[in-house]
Protein backbone atom coordinates (compact mmCIF):
# COMPACT_ATOMS: atom_id res chain seq x y z
CA UNK A 1 0.00 0.00 0.00
CA UNK A 2 2.76 2.57 1.05
CA UNK A 3 6.26 2.19 0.02
CA UNK A 4 9.39 3.30 2.27
CA UNK A 5 9.89 6.41 -0.47
CA UNK A 6 5.93 7.48 -0.36
CA UNK A 7 5.42 6.70 3.15
CA UNK A 8 8.49 8.93 4.19
CA UNK A 9 6.92 11.40 1.61
CA UNK A 10 3.55 11.11 2.85
CA UNK A 11 4.50 11.32 6.52
CA UNK A 12 7.77 12.69 7.24
CA UNK A 13 6.65 13.19 10.67
CA UNK A 14 7.10 9.42 11.12
CA UNK A 15 10.89 9.37 10.61
CA UNK A 16 12.05 8.34 13.67
CA UNK A 17 9.20 7.47 14.88
CA UNK A 18 7.39 4.08 16.04
CA UNK A 19 3.73 5.26 15.98
CA UNK A 20 0.90 2.52 17.30
CA UNK A 21 -1.57 4.84 18.43
CA UNK A 22 -3.99 6.02 15.94
CA UNK A 23 -6.78 4.65 18.21
CA UNK A 24 -6.52 7.46 19.94
CA UNK A 25 -4.82 10.43 17.53
CA UNK A 26 -3.61 9.31 14.14
CA UNK A 27 -0.88 11.08 12.02
CA UNK A 28 -2.24 13.33 8.73
CA UNK A 29 -0.47 12.94 5.38
CA UNK A 30 1.08 15.86 3.90
CA UNK A 31 -2.14 16.70 1.94
CA UNK A 32 -4.17 17.15 4.95
CA UNK A 33 -1.25 20.00 5.78
CA UNK A 34 -1.34 21.33 2.56
CA UNK A 35 -5.46 21.56 2.94
CA UNK A 36 -4.97 23.57 6.47
CA UNK A 37 -2.94 26.08 4.47
CA UNK A 38 -5.60 26.19 1.55
CA UNK A 39 -8.16 26.59 4.31
CA UNK A 40 -6.29 29.57 5.60
CA UNK A 41 -5.35 31.45 2.09
CA UNK A 42 -9.33 31.91 1.76
CA UNK A 43 -10.04 32.90 5.17
CA UNK A 44 -7.56 35.97 4.10
CA UNK A 45 -9.53 36.74 1.91
CA UNK A 46 -12.80 37.25 4.21
CA UNK A 47 -16.39 36.89 2.71
CA UNK A 48 -15.00 36.03 -0.90
CA UNK A 49 -13.71 33.17 1.15
CA UNK A 50 -16.59 31.39 2.04
CA UNK A 51 -17.39 30.40 -1.48
CA UNK A 52 -14.42 28.13 -1.37
CA UNK A 53 -15.30 27.34 2.27
CA UNK A 54 -18.87 25.86 1.00
CA UNK A 55 -17.34 24.42 -1.76
CA UNK A 56 -15.05 22.54 0.39
CA UNK A 57 -17.84 21.13 2.60
CA UNK A 58 -19.50 20.08 -0.77
CA UNK A 59 -16.68 17.86 -1.51
CA UNK A 60 -16.33 16.67 1.78
CA UNK A 61 -20.14 15.72 2.21
CA UNK A 62 -19.61 13.81 -1.66
CA UNK A 63 -16.70 11.42 -0.39
CA UNK A 64 -17.77 10.87 3.18
CA UNK A 65 -20.60 9.58 1.99
CA UNK A 66 -19.62 7.64 -0.58
CA UNK A 67 -17.33 6.20 2.42
CA UNK A 68 -20.43 5.84 4.38
CA UNK A 69 -22.41 4.03 1.79
CA UNK A 70 -24.67 6.87 2.09
CA UNK A 71 -26.19 9.52 -0.63
CA UNK A 72 -24.70 12.72 -0.55
CA UNK A 73 -27.73 14.50 0.72
CA UNK A 74 -27.61 11.88 3.61
CA UNK A 75 -24.38 13.09 5.09
CA UNK A 76 -23.84 16.38 7.37
CA UNK A 77 -21.30 17.45 10.25
CA UNK A 78 -21.15 18.74 13.24
CA UNK A 79 -18.68 19.59 15.83
CA UNK A 80 -17.69 16.08 17.81
CA UNK A 81 -19.27 12.87 18.29
CA UNK A 82 -20.44 14.07 21.25
CA UNK A 83 -22.70 16.86 19.88
CA UNK A 84 -23.98 14.54 17.70
CA UNK A 85 -25.48 11.99 20.41
CA UNK A 86 -26.76 15.20 22.20
CA UNK A 87 -28.59 16.24 19.27
CA UNK A 88 -29.56 12.67 18.76
CA UNK A 89 -30.80 12.69 22.26
CA UNK A 90 -32.66 15.85 21.51
CA UNK A 91 -34.39 14.20 18.51
CA UNK A 92 -35.31 11.21 19.71
CA UNK A 93 -37.06 13.05 23.48
CA UNK A 94 -36.93 9.65 25.08
CA UNK A 95 -39.42 9.35 27.97
CA UNK A 96 -39.29 7.27 30.99
CA UNK A 97 -41.16 4.68 29.41
CA UNK A 98 -38.79 4.16 26.75
CA UNK A 99 -35.77 2.04 27.13
CA UNK A 100 -32.00 2.34 26.05
CA UNK A 101 -29.89 -0.15 25.33
CA UNK A 102 -25.96 0.23 25.22
CA UNK A 103 -22.80 -1.32 26.07
CA UNK A 104 -19.84 -1.33 28.29
CA UNK A 105 -17.45 -1.75 25.08
CA UNK A 106 -18.99 1.73 23.91
CA UNK A 107 -17.35 5.05 24.23
CA UNK A 108 -19.02 7.47 26.69
CA UNK A 109 -20.18 9.96 23.92
CA UNK A 110 -22.66 7.38 22.73
CA UNK A 111 -23.93 5.89 26.60
CA UNK A 112 -24.21 9.06 28.59
CA UNK A 113 -26.74 11.78 26.73
CA UNK A 114 -29.67 9.56 28.15
CA UNK A 115 -28.35 9.30 32.10
CA UNK A 116 -28.24 12.97 31.75
CA UNK A 117 -31.74 13.12 30.10
CA UNK A 118 -34.18 15.79 31.65
CA UNK A 119 -36.90 12.66 31.32
CA UNK A 120 -34.32 9.48 31.72
CA UNK A 121 -35.75 6.60 29.80
CA UNK A 122 -34.61 3.23 30.91
CA UNK A 123 -30.97 2.52 30.02
CA UNK A 124 -30.14 -1.47 29.62
CA UNK A 125 -26.12 -2.27 30.17
CA UNK A 126 -24.88 -5.06 27.58
CA UNK A 127 -22.15 -6.21 29.24
CA UNK A 128 -19.58 -7.80 27.24
CA UNK A 129 -18.01 -11.11 28.37
CA UNK A 130 -14.38 -12.33 27.72
CA UNK A 131 -13.95 -9.05 25.96
CA UNK A 132 -16.73 -9.63 23.24
CA UNK A 133 -20.68 -8.79 22.96
CA UNK A 134 -22.22 -11.81 22.92
CA UNK A 135 -25.94 -11.75 21.34
CA UNK A 136 -27.52 -14.09 23.06
CA UNK A 137 -26.82 -10.87 26.10
CA UNK A 138 -28.42 -8.39 23.75
CA UNK A 139 -31.70 -10.85 23.11
CA UNK A 140 -32.36 -10.76 26.41
CA UNK A 141 -32.87 -7.00 26.49
CA UNK A 142 -34.19 -6.12 23.54
CA UNK A 143 -38.46 -6.12 23.69
CA UNK A 144 -41.11 -3.47 22.45
CA UNK A 145 -40.05 -0.79 24.54
CA UNK A 146 -36.70 -0.38 23.33
CA UNK A 147 -36.34 2.44 21.27
CA UNK A 148 -32.94 3.10 20.76
CA UNK A 149 -29.89 0.09 20.38
CA UNK A 150 -26.28 1.97 20.73
CA UNK A 151 -22.99 0.66 19.95
CA UNK A 152 -19.92 1.15 18.05
CA UNK A 153 -18.96 -0.98 15.13
CA UNK A 154 -15.24 -1.24 17.04
CA UNK A 155 -14.65 -0.83 20.33
CA UNK A 156 -12.22 1.80 21.30
CA UNK A 157 -11.41 -0.06 24.36
CA UNK A 158 -10.75 -3.37 23.40
CA UNK A 159 -11.16 -3.54 19.54
CA UNK A 160 -13.69 -5.86 19.48
CA UNK A 161 -16.03 -5.66 16.71
CA UNK A 162 -19.61 -6.65 16.40
CA UNK A 163 -21.01 -9.26 13.95
CA UNK A 164 -22.90 -6.62 11.89
CA UNK A 165 -25.45 -8.75 10.02
CA UNK A 166 -26.44 -10.67 13.33
CA UNK A 167 -26.30 -7.63 14.92
CA UNK A 168 -28.65 -5.96 12.93
CA UNK A 169 -31.09 -8.78 12.28
CA UNK A 170 -31.44 -9.73 15.98
CA UNK A 171 -32.36 -6.28 16.70
CA UNK A 172 -34.77 -5.81 13.70
CA UNK A 173 -36.53 -9.12 15.05
CA UNK A 174 -36.81 -8.55 18.60
CA UNK A 175 -37.24 -4.71 18.97
CA UNK A 176 -38.77 -3.69 15.60
CA UNK A 177 -39.61 -0.49 16.96
CA UNK A 178 -35.72 0.59 17.78
CA UNK A 179 -33.63 2.88 15.97
CA UNK A 180 -29.97 1.52 15.50
CA UNK A 181 -26.94 3.97 16.20
CA UNK A 182 -23.64 2.95 15.22
CA UNK A 183 -20.57 4.45 15.88
CA UNK A 184 -18.09 4.08 13.19
CA UNK A 185 -15.15 6.96 14.48
CA UNK A 186 -12.61 3.51 15.34
CA UNK A 187 -13.63 1.80 11.85
CA UNK A 188 -14.40 4.51 8.85
CA UNK A 189 -10.64 4.85 7.32
CA UNK A 190 -9.62 1.09 8.37
CA UNK A 191 -11.86 -1.58 8.05
CA UNK A 192 -14.21 -2.44 5.17
CA UNK A 193 -17.41 -0.49 6.28
CA UNK A 194 -20.32 -2.50 5.72
CA UNK A 195 -23.51 -0.93 8.30
CA UNK A 196 -26.33 -1.23 6.22
CA UNK A 197 -29.63 -0.61 7.86
CA UNK A 198 -28.46 1.61 10.42
CA UNK A 199 -30.60 4.39 11.36
CA UNK A 200 -27.49 6.78 11.89
CA UNK A 201 -23.92 6.51 11.50
CA UNK A 202 -21.38 8.76 13.45
CA UNK A 203 -17.73 9.49 13.54
CA UNK A 204 -14.91 11.76 14.62
CA UNK A 205 -13.00 12.80 12.40
CA UNK A 206 -9.45 13.13 14.32
CA UNK A 207 -8.51 9.08 13.90
CA UNK A 208 -8.52 6.58 11.55
CA UNK A 209 -9.82 9.54 8.82
CA UNK A 210 -6.58 10.71 8.94
CA UNK A 211 -8.43 14.46 9.67
CA UNK A 212 -7.91 16.93 12.79
CA UNK A 213 -10.14 17.95 15.91
CA UNK A 214 -13.11 20.08 15.99
CA UNK A 215 -15.48 17.89 12.97
CA UNK A 216 -17.81 15.09 13.22
CA UNK A 217 -19.70 12.90 10.41
CA UNK A 218 -23.53 12.27 10.72
CA UNK A 219 -24.93 9.82 8.23
CA UNK A 220 -28.82 9.13 8.24
CA UNK A 221 -30.86 7.41 5.54
CA UNK A 222 -33.40 9.44 4.07
CA UNK A 223 -36.05 6.88 5.21
CA UNK A 224 -35.23 7.94 8.57
CA UNK A 225 -34.95 11.79 8.12
CA UNK A 226 -37.88 12.41 9.93
CA UNK A 227 -37.68 10.37 12.54
CA UNK A 228 -34.29 11.58 13.12
CA UNK A 229 -34.26 15.48 13.07
CA UNK A 230 -33.23 17.31 16.41
CA UNK A 231 -35.06 20.07 18.04
CA UNK A 232 -32.17 21.76 19.01
CA UNK A 233 -31.90 25.66 18.02
CA UNK A 234 -29.51 27.51 15.86
CA UNK A 235 -29.59 28.47 12.21
CA UNK A 236 -27.52 26.89 9.98
CA UNK A 237 -29.89 23.96 9.96
CA UNK A 238 -33.12 25.59 9.95
CA UNK A 239 -35.03 26.45 6.22
CA UNK A 240 -36.37 29.69 7.47
CA UNK A 241 -33.49 30.67 9.42
CA UNK A 242 -33.44 34.61 8.14
CA UNK A 243 -37.05 34.89 6.98
CA UNK A 244 -39.98 37.22 8.68
CA UNK A 245 -41.61 34.07 10.14
CA UNK A 246 -38.02 33.34 11.97
CA UNK A 247 -39.35 34.82 15.49
CA UNK A 248 -42.33 33.14 15.34
CA UNK A 249 -41.25 29.65 14.12
CA UNK A 250 -38.09 27.33 13.72
CA UNK A 251 -38.21 25.18 10.45
CA UNK A 252 -35.48 22.87 10.71
CA UNK A 253 -34.13 20.78 7.78
CA UNK A 254 -34.60 17.17 8.28
CA UNK A 255 -32.33 14.16 8.73
CA UNK A 256 -28.46 14.80 8.96
CA UNK A 257 -28.88 18.31 7.61
CA UNK A 258 -30.42 18.89 10.68
CA UNK A 259 -27.16 18.34 13.27
CA UNK A 260 -25.21 21.20 11.70
CA UNK A 261 -27.10 23.54 13.91
CA UNK A 262 -24.34 26.04 12.97
CA UNK A 263 -21.36 28.06 11.39
CA UNK A 264 -19.40 24.33 10.10
CA UNK A 265 -15.91 24.01 11.22
CA UNK A 266 -14.11 24.92 7.87
CA UNK A 267 -10.76 23.59 8.49
CA UNK A 268 -11.76 20.12 10.22
CA UNK A 269 -13.71 20.03 6.87
CA UNK A 270 -10.79 20.98 4.32
CA UNK A 271 -8.78 18.07 6.61
CA UNK A 272 -10.95 15.84 6.66
CA UNK A 273 -11.68 16.34 2.88
CA UNK A 274 -7.83 15.83 2.19
CA UNK A 275 -7.97 12.55 4.51
CA UNK A 276 -10.55 10.80 3.06
CA UNK A 277 -9.70 11.43 -0.94
CA UNK A 278 -6.05 10.42 0.39
CA UNK A 279 -7.65 7.07 2.18
CA UNK A 280 -10.16 6.24 -0.91
CA UNK A 281 -7.22 6.69 -3.50
CA UNK A 282 -5.19 3.88 -1.65
CA UNK A 283 -8.90 2.47 -0.87
CA UNK A 284 -9.48 1.05 2.26
CA UNK A 285 -9.43 -2.62 1.63
CA UNK A 286 -5.92 -2.60 0.28
CA UNK A 287 -5.22 -1.20 3.78
CA UNK A 288 -7.37 -4.01 5.73
CA UNK A 289 -5.12 -6.38 3.68
CA UNK A 290 -1.68 -5.04 4.21
CA UNK A 291 -2.32 -4.52 8.29
CA UNK A 292 -4.62 -6.95 9.41
CA UNK A 293 -1.85 -9.81 9.23
CA UNK A 294 0.32 -7.50 11.05
CA UNK A 295 -2.64 -7.25 13.56
CA UNK A 296 -2.79 -10.85 13.72
CA UNK A 297 1.20 -11.17 14.21
CA UNK A 298 1.04 -8.48 16.89
CA UNK A 299 -1.92 -10.89 18.76
CA UNK A 300 0.45 -13.73 18.21
CA UNK A 301 2.73 -12.33 19.86
CA UNK A 302 1.42 -11.14 22.63
CA UNK A 303 0.21 -14.89 23.31
CA UNK A 304 3.63 -16.37 22.67
CA UNK A 305 4.64 -13.98 25.47
CA UNK A 306 2.25 -15.23 28.26
CA UNK A 307 -0.04 -11.76 27.38
CA UNK A 308 -4.04 -12.24 26.87
CA UNK A 309 -5.33 -10.10 24.18
CA UNK A 310 -8.38 -8.42 25.71
CA UNK A 311 -10.97 -8.89 22.95
CA UNK A 312 -9.39 -12.40 20.55
CA UNK A 313 -8.94 -11.05 16.71
CA UNK A 314 -11.62 -12.30 14.42
CA UNK A 315 -9.31 -12.99 10.88
CA UNK A 316 -13.13 -12.82 8.93
CA UNK A 317 -14.22 -9.83 11.16
CA UNK A 318 -10.80 -7.86 12.11
CA UNK A 319 -9.93 -4.43 13.31
CA UNK A 320 -6.84 -2.19 14.00
CA UNK A 321 -6.97 -2.25 17.25
CA UNK A 322 -5.52 -4.81 20.18
CA UNK A 323 -5.24 -4.65 24.05
CA UNK A 324 -3.69 -6.24 27.10
CA UNK A 325 -3.55 -5.72 30.58
CA UNK A 326 -1.19 -6.32 33.27
CA UNK A 327 -0.49 -5.80 36.78
CA UNK A 328 3.03 -3.53 35.76
CA UNK A 329 1.60 -1.75 33.14
CA UNK A 330 2.92 1.48 34.04
CA UNK A 331 6.38 -0.11 34.08
CA UNK A 332 5.71 -1.45 30.51
CA UNK A 333 4.62 1.58 29.04
CA UNK A 334 7.62 3.41 30.70
CA UNK A 335 9.72 1.33 29.22
CA UNK A 336 8.29 1.08 25.47
CA UNK A 337 8.10 5.51 25.17
CA UNK A 338 11.95 5.01 26.80
CA UNK A 339 12.15 2.97 23.05
CA UNK A 340 10.62 5.54 21.05
CA UNK A 341 7.04 3.46 20.86
CA UNK A 342 3.82 5.20 20.83
CA UNK A 343 1.40 2.95 22.48
CA UNK A 344 -2.14 4.03 24.51
CA UNK A 345 -1.55 3.54 28.23
CA UNK A 346 -5.07 3.84 30.69
CA UNK A 347 -5.95 2.03 33.97
CA UNK A 348 -3.71 -1.21 33.39
CA UNK A 349 -4.65 -1.36 29.78
CA UNK A 350 -1.88 -0.97 27.11
CA UNK A 351 -3.58 -0.54 23.41
CA UNK A 352 -2.03 -0.35 20.27
CA UNK A 353 -3.46 0.68 16.60
CA UNK A 354 -2.57 -0.01 13.63
CA UNK A 355 -3.44 2.18 10.59
CA UNK A 356 -2.05 2.04 6.79
CA UNK A 357 1.58 3.93 7.45
CA UNK A 358 2.57 1.00 9.50
CA UNK A 359 4.57 -1.75 9.36
CA UNK A 360 6.31 -5.05 10.03
CA UNK A 361 9.09 -3.44 11.64
CA UNK A 362 6.45 -1.87 13.66
CA UNK A 363 5.17 -4.79 15.13
CA UNK A 364 8.57 -6.45 15.43
CA UNK A 365 10.11 -3.59 17.57
CA UNK A 366 7.31 -3.42 20.02
CA UNK A 367 6.81 -7.06 20.73
CA UNK A 368 10.84 -7.16 21.33
CA UNK A 369 10.42 -3.96 23.68
CA UNK A 370 7.95 -5.82 25.47
CA UNK A 371 9.88 -8.99 25.82
CA UNK A 372 12.63 -7.39 27.07
CA UNK A 373 10.33 -5.23 29.92
CA UNK A 374 8.25 -7.91 30.65
CA UNK A 375 9.29 -8.98 34.36
CA UNK A 376 10.53 -12.64 35.17
CA UNK A 377 7.09 -15.07 35.48
CA UNK A 378 5.44 -12.09 33.40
Amino acid sequence: MLTDATRQRDFPSLVGMTYLNTAAESIPPRCVGDAIQAYWQDKLRGMQGRDAHFATLEACREVSARMLGLATAEVSFCSCSSEAYNLLAAALNLGEDDEVVVNDLDFPAGATPWLRAVERPVLQLWKSRQGALRMEELASLLNARTRLVQVSLVSFFNGHRIDWPKFHELVRHLAPQALIAVDVTQALGRVVLDCSGADIMISSTHKWTLGIHGGCIVGIPKGKAAWLTTHAGGWFHLENAFDADRFQRAVPKTGAASFSVGMPNFVALYALNAGLRYLEEIGVAAISRQIDPLIAEAEAGLRALGLTPMAEFQPKNPSGILAFQHAQSSQLHGALEQNGLHVMHSAGRIRLALHGYNTAADVAKFLGVLRSALPAGR
